[in-house]
C-alpha cells in the first residue's frame, strides 16, 4: 500500500474512533479524550526528538511536565502580598546563598590542590549549608504560616487578577496562555542542568539520571508548600476559555445552544472543549511543523547519522555531546510546554498526580506504536494510545459482564472478573506494544 494513504488511513481510523465516542458516549467524553490526546501527541513528539533524533533513553518525562504545570502557578495566579512581605526576601537570599555555596565549592576545587583543595571544599560545603539554611528555612516558615488554608505561597505574577463581566461573572484570561511557553522554558533550563551532568553517560545510566531527577523534581514540588502550596493543590487556575457559568448566563449564547439543539449545560462544555481544542491543535501544528522542518534540515540529518554511529560523527568533526545537550533541551522544553497545557485544561496543579505510569511509560508507548524517528508518528500515538488508555477500562468492564452474565451474582469466579476490568489498562497496552514490535517493530507509521 502507498505509505502516503496507509497514513491518512490510519489517521481516519483515529478519527472514526472519536466519531464514534461522540455518538455513543457523547460529545463531551469525545472531545475530552480528543483534547488530552492533542498533549499527549506534543509529549510524543518531545520523546520523539530526543529517542527518534538522537538517541537519548529519558525516563524523567515526568519531571518535565511537572515543571510545566508549575509554571502555569507561577505565571496564572495573583500574588500574595503578605506573602512576600513576610519572607521572600529571605527566600531568595537563602536561594542565592545556596546557589553561591555550590558556585564558591567549585572555583575552590579548581583553584587549590592536594589536602587544601579537599578541607576548602568541604569547609564552604558545610558552613554554606548551615547559612543557608538558617535564612531559607526562616523565610518558608513565614511564608507558609500566611493563610495556609487558601494560600501559604507566594502566588504568581498575574497582577490583573481574575477578569470579571459587569454581573461580577468571570471573563477568560489570556495571560495565562503565557505559561505554556513559560513552562518550556523552565524545563528547558531544568534539561540544561541535567544534560551537563548527565549526557554523555552511558545510554542506561542517562535513564537512571533522569528518573531520580525527576523524583527529586516531584518531591520537591510535594514538600515545599511556599512554592506551590505542595500537596495541598493549587486551584482556580485562570483559563484561556469561556468559562461554562459565563456562558450559561449569557442570553446570546443560550439563544445560539437552543438553535443548536441543545441545552445551555451542554452547549457550554461542548463550547469551551472546543475552545481548548482549537488551542492546542495550533500548538500541535506548529510543534509538527517545526519539527519536520529539522528533520529534513542539514541538522537533522546530522543528528540522525549521531545516532547511527557516534565515532564516525566524531570521527567527522562534530561535537556529540554538544549536540545531545541541544536536543535533549529541545526535547524537553516541549514536554514542558504540554505540562503547562494540561494543567492549564485542569484548572489545577496536583503534584501527586504525576505519576511515572502516565506521564512516562505511557509516552513511551505512544512514540514506540506510532512509529520511532517519524513525527506524524507520534502524534498519532499519542491520539491512539490515549483512546485506548480513556476507553479500555469500560470496555473491559462490558466484555467481563458478558462473560459472566450466566454465572449467578455473588459467584466468587464473577466478582473475580469484574473486579479484575481495573486492571484491562495495562493488560491492553501490554498487548498492544508487544503486537506491535512483532508485527511492525519500526511503528505504524516508520520512520523514512
Amino acid at each position: 500500500m502507498n505509505p502516503a494513504l496507509k497514513n491518512t488511513l490510519l489517521f481516519c481510523f483515529v478519527g472514526f474512533l472519536l466519531l464514534i465516542t461522540g455518538i455513543l458516549q457523547g460529545w463531551n467524553s469525545a472531545l475530552f479524550i480528543l483534547n488530552m490526546g492533542l498533549v499527549s501527541s506534543i509529549l510524543a513528539l518531545g520523546v520523539n526528538l530526543q529517542w527518534g533524533f538522537a538517541g537519548l533513553f529519558n525516563i524523567g518525562v515526568m519531571g518535565f511536565v511537572a515543571l510545566g504545570g508549575l509554571a502555569t502557578v507561577l505565571v496564572g495566579m495573583p500574588p500574595v502580598g503578605e506573602a512576600w512581605s513576610a519572607g521572600a526576601l529571605q527566600v531568595f537570599a537563602g536561594l542565592a546563598l545556596g546557589a553561591g555555596t555550590v558556585v564558591g565549592a567549585v572555583v575552590i576545587r579548581k583553584k587549590l590542590v592536594g589536602r587544601a583543595r579537599t578541607f576548602g571544599t568541604l569547609a564552604i560545603l558545610v558552613i554554606g549549608f548551615f547559612v543557608f539554611r538558617a535564612v531559607f528555612d526562616a523565610g518558608v516558615v513565614a511564608i507558609e504560616a500566611v493563610d495556609p488554608a487558601l494560600t501559604g505561597n507566594l502566588g504568581g505574577i498575574n497582577i490583573f487578577g481574575p477578569h470579571r463581566d459587569a454581573n461580577d461573572m468571570l471573563l477568560p484570561d489570556y495571560f495565562i496562555l503565557l505559561a505554556w511557553p513559560m513552562g518550556g522554558l523552565l524545563a528547558a533550563g531544568a534539561a540544561w542542568i541535567i544534560g551537563k551532568t548527565a549526557l554523555g553517560l552511558r545510554s542506561d545510566y542517562l535513564a537512571i539520571a533522569t528518573l531520580g531527577i525527576a523524583e527529586i523534581i516531584i518531591a520537591v514540588m510535594k514538600n515545599e508548600d511556599w512554592l506551590a502550596r505542595g500537596v495541598k493543590n493549587v486551584n482556580g487556575l485562570p483559563r484561556p476559555v469561556p468559562y461554562e457559568v459565563t456562558l450559561q448566563s449569557d442570553p446570546g449564547f443560550i439563544a445560539r445552544a437552543a438553535s443548536w439543539g441543545l441545552d445551555p449545560v451542554t452547549a457550554s462544555t461542548i463550547y469551551t472543549k472546543l475552545c481548548y481544542t482549537v488551542l492546542f491543535a495550533a500548538v500541535l501544528l506548529i510543534l509538527l511543523w517545526l519539527a519536520q522542518k529539522a528533520l529534513n534540515s542539514p541538522w537533522g540529518r546530522m543528528m540522525r547519522a549521531i545516532r547511527d554511529n557516534e565515532t564516525a560523527a566524531e570521527a567527522m568533526g562534530k561535537d556529540v555531546t554538544a549536540r545531545h545537550l541541544q536536543i535533549f533541551i529541545l526535547g524537553s522544553a516541549i514536554c514542558g510546554i504540554a505540562g503547562a497545557m494540561m494543567t492549564t485544561l485542569d484548572g489545577q496543579l496536583t503534584p501527586t498526580s504525576y505519576q511515572p505510569l502516565r506521564f512516562t511509560f505511557l509516552i513511551w508507548v505512544m512514540v514506540i506504536v506510532g512509529g520511532s524517528g517519524n513525527n506524524f508518528g507520534s502524534v498519532l500515538g499519542g491520539l491512539l494510545i490515549w483512546w485506548l488508555w480513556v476507553q479500555v477500562e469500560p470496555m473491559g468492564l462490558w466484555v467481563m459482564n458478558l462473560l459472566t452474565s450466566g454465572l449467578a451474582d455473588g459467584s466468587a469466579l464473577k466478582d473475580h472478573m469484574i473486579e479484575s476490568a481495573a486492571h484491562m489498562r495495562l493488560l491492553t497496552m501490554g498487548v498492544v506494544l508487544l503486537l506491535v514490535l512483532r508485527f511492525s517493530p519500526r511503528g505504524l507509521i516508520p520512520e523514512r
